[in-house]
């Protein structure tokens, strides 16, 4: 079990990732929209809805996404918060297709 911004995280948690993108096309779940001085592109957010994997000693842990990407973040990452009782309840099919895929395969670490 590891600590993150008064958070404790282990194995089989579920998280909310909230990412921070950009392209011309923002998809129907982008939020916070915002256009670039030019108007080509658009910064917007999203949330992943990633599952704990593993807790590491030195502070990390390992998420796995829906399509079976593991990705390494340090616990205190301030976009990282564990999913409250509503989203558990609100997201659980989105929560639920990455634990079906953690039972399926193994994919190899990246670093976010």
């Amino acid at each position: 079990m590891v600590k993150g911004r008064g958070q404790e995280f282990q194995a089989g948690d579920w998280v909310i990732y909230h990412k921070t993108k950009w392209s011309s096309h923002p998809g129907p779940r982008a939020r916070d929209i915002k256009p670039s001085p030019g108007g080509d592109q658009y910064a917007y957010c999203i949330d992943k809805f990633w599952v704990v994997d593993e807790v590491r000693s030195d502070g990390s842990i390992v998420l796995i996404t829906r399509t079976g990407k593991r990705h390494i973040l340090d616990s205190e990452t301030p976009t990282l918060r564990r999913a409250t009782w509503f989203d558990r309840l609100r997201f659980r099919s989105r929560f639920e297709a990455v634990e079906m895929m953690n039972r399926e395969d193994s994919a190899p670490v990246t670093s976010e």
